[in-house]
């Protein structure tokens, strides 16, 4: 059998015989000509057929395809920049039908989300589609040499815990043998023991669950976390500075790989941000925000998804910058083992960071002093013997350090301009879907 060619391949080839493999896109089927627009997972090609006066075999199989039909065909390869397709054409010579399609497609371009969710593997067929999880692995593998190039050590933290890894709620709990587990919220236990082992600095980029019953566009019950710790940190600013070198690193393989079809297919520019990020301390931004005529609630002292509408339209405006760093968020609603500031003991040393008005991460130098963090879990009404696991990494020696968690969808869906996680998630789950 003749070798299969990936279509993105044939322009790198001089013209011939070839063969290629994939689902029928498209068919015109005229009275003298017959033309396949073919798609495989690397592009879409123009495939034709001059019909026969005589009996016709090759244009009798045509005229039955179904969209979606998978096929194989081989053919004579030819230049000619009247194709929109790549300059190109391949000549049908055989064809064979792999596997038939049915005629009717329950989908179509229109059909909303969660119609196109529940066909999902139809879904992910549209070119669209496809780049958004070609872009996704760049920018995955980009944050990895980052890291990698720096010696990070990269983990692969357990999901199945004995207790809750942020607090007790929002935890699914699972049967467990004899007894009962719960899936991990986030890797933060497991990114601090690893500082106490003596790693210095590590990442992971892995799945997290949140049992919250969210429906906004920027919510899931399970989604891929991307984590790093780092030792011996002077304050959050150390980790600040990682993370913003890291996303221009990312950002910037993707502009160079993906940046012309994402333009073509999605009319974004990719857009690589400068450094330093913008720092504003979040008592400040909401002044700001204030300012703008917006009155940030004062319920658990944090900023709402208005105010970081606000805070972000006032960063675009004046510096030009689609980043900003919020930082010193008030010990209220901070974790326990975000360790607070040495002059003012009601904010921490934490930041969000905020991307275009939505909080991709949050960050924060944590807690090392194993006297103050048992002090700072009572003031949160937690039992510090139910912690025990945690608490012993800091009863050894452990060095100042601080770290980050940061959602992979949301920053797939900011870069690409999409509405929700939904677009951008390759199998979402959300509080009322399981499935596919």
């Amino acid at each position: 059998m003749t070798e299969r060619i990936v279509i993105e391949n044939l322009a790198t080839i001089p013209e011939g015989n070839v063969t290629v493999a994939g689902w029928v896109d498209k068919v015109r089927d005229q009275k003298k000509v017959q033309f396949v627009v073919l798609r495989d997972e690397s592009g879409a090609a123009q495939l034709v057929h001059p019909r026969a006066e005589e009996s016709d075999p090759i244009a009798d199989i045509i005229s039955g395809l179904a969209t979606g039909t998978f096929i194989r065909v081989t053919g004579e390869l030819k230049l000619d920049e009247r194709v929109k397709l790549g300059g190109l054409e391949i000549k049908i010579a055989d064809i064979e039908v792999v596997t038939a399609a049915n005629p009717e497609t329950p989908i179509a371009a229109d059909s909303g989300i969660d119609k196109r969710l529940d066909w999902r593997f139809l879904d992910l067929r549209e070119a669209r589609n496809n780049l958004i999880f070609r872009a996704q692995t760049t920018l995955e593998h980009a944050m990895r040499t980052y890291w990698i190039e720096r010696d990070f050590i990269e983990l692969h933290t357990p999901k199945l815990m004995a207790s809750a890894s942020e607090s007790n709620a929002e935890l699914f709990e699972v049967e467990y043998f004899e007894g009962k587990a719960y899936l991990a919220q986030s890797p933060q236990f497991f990114k601090q023991m690893a500082q106490s082992a003596g790693f210095g600095k590590i990442f992971e980029i892995g799945p997290v669950f949140r049992a919250d019953p969210s429906f906004t566009s920027r919510h899931a019950t399970e989604f891929i976390s991307v984590d790093a710790e780092i030792s011996w940190i002077d304050s959050h600013e150390d980790v600040m500075k990682m993370q913003e070198e890291l996303l221009v690193a990312a950002i910037s393989a993707v502009r160079e790989k993906h940046g012309e079809e994402i333009k073509e297919l999605f009319d974004v520019d990719v857009v690589v941000p400068t450094i330093p990020f913008p720092r504003i301390p979040l008592a400040e931004a909401k002044k700001i925000v204030a300012e703008r005529g917006y009155e940030v609630p004062r319920k658990d002292d944090d900023m709402d998804p208005e105010g970081e509408r606000q805070i972000a339209a006032y960063v675009a405006e004046k510096y030009g910058h689609e980043f900003v760093f919020l930082t010193d968020y008030a010990t209220s609603i901070r974790p326990f083992y975000h360790m607070r500031n040495a002059d003012d003991q009601t904010i921490t040393n934490s930041y969000d960071l905020i991307w275009r008005g939505t909080e991709i991460t949050t960050g924060a130098q944590r807690e090392h002093r194993i006297d103050i963090l048992e002090a700072q879990a009572r003031e949160k009404g937690l039992d510090p013997t139910e912690l025990e696991f945690y608490l012993d990494f800091f009863r050894y020696g452990v060095p100042p350090h601080g770290g980050f968690g940061m959602g992979l969808s949301r920053v797939m869906m900011l870069m690409l301009h999409q509405p929700n996680l939904r677009e951008v998630t390759y199998l979402f789950r959300g509080p009322n879907r399981l499935t596919p």
